[in-house]
């Protein structure tokens, strides 16, 4: 099986570099009718993983970070939802308690950021964030493994963190900012869709740099080509660095080019992010009324 997955993945085509970069640039300045932007705020808003993951998280701002991802503006009962909400494990309960069924309710596992543990330990982690109601798994992958050449390990790692999940999603994050080269995002990207990926994902958002542009129209490319040799739709999901609407609004623009209409919906594309929601609504408001409301209208997460 490593003669034949080592085998695939050398026959994937390089990556242009300078090409990439320059089909990333062009797409970036593409601008957007007024009645297509309030649209593609709406969509960006509904596709953000409002997302905290630190030591010092506690229930109560949990709590509330559900509550945002549920009702973005309290005010306009038109806004759309979040996706879901990301956090540890050992929070995941205190989001579900919020949301319900309402929202996908999502965990980092598998050690992370690092990846650096046992794999019984890494599939311990998964079990414990599904037991406690995520329907959703962030996965990360053994940077190590996978630099060193042990392709088998990290494919191995994978298919076990998905059977560990059972109906939950799986999103594996790939921390592209510690791959080198966009040769090696493309072979982590298949390889981590061959081993059963519902979602790539490009960052944990601790690294930088963490979520580009051209990283993230490679990965489109990738879930397109997979699909069309499988049949199989992947997701994909940018995180880390993604602050404003007009940066979200460039990466709907590749989604669209690239990847393609079907693409542009939250169960096939998300944005990993905590302040970004925050800028999606400053702007909304800004369209329905003319006026740009100041940052204390938004919550600080």
């Amino acid at each position: 099986m490593t003669k034949t997955l080592t085998a695939g993945l050398d026959r994937l085509p390089g990556v242009d570099q300078v090409g990439l970069e320059a089909r990333a640039a062009a797409l970036s300045t593409r601008s957007i009718k007024t009645t297509s932007k309030q649209w593609a705020i709406d969509l960006a808003i509904s596709m953000v993983d409002l997302t905290t993951l630190e030591g010092a998280d506690t229930p109560g701002k949990v709590r509330a970070l559900a509550t945002k991802a549920l009702r973005p503006d309290p005010t306009d009962p038109t806004c759309p939802s979040a996706a879901a909400v990301c956090v540890y494990p050992d929070m995941v309960p205190f989001v579900r308690e919020v949301v319900g069924d309402r929202l996908h309710v999502a965990s980092v596992a598998t050690a992370f950021p690092s990846g650096r543990a046992p794999l019984d330990i890494k599939l311990a982690d998964v079990a414990a964030a599904v037991a406690a109601g995520a329907d959703e798994v962030d996965m990360v992958i053994d940077r190590g493994a996978f630099l060193a050449g042990d392709l088998a390990t990290v494919h191995e790692q994978i298919v076990a963190v998905k059977q560990a999940c059972g109906s939950a999603h799986l999103k594996v994050i790939l921390e592209t900012g510690e791959l080198q080269t966009y040769d090696n995002v493309r072979r982590a990207s298949w390889l981590a869709m061959d081993a059963g990926a519902d979602f790539i994902k490009t960052s944990t958002g601790k690294v930088q740099p963490a979520a580009t542009l051209p990283v993230t129209l490679l990965m489109l490319e990738a879930v397109r080509d997979y699909r069309i040799a499988t049949g199989r739709q992947v997701g994909v999901k940018p995180a880390g660095g993604i602050r404003t609407s007009k940066d979200a609004i460039k990466y709907l623009v590749v989604v669209n080019e690239v990847a393609g209409e079907d693409w542009l919906d939250p169960d096939w594309f998300r944005f990993g992010a905590s302040s970004l929601l925050n800028d999606l609504l400053l702007q909304r408001q800004k369209m329905l009324t003319g006026r740009y409301s100041g940052p204390d209208y938004v919550t600080l997460d």
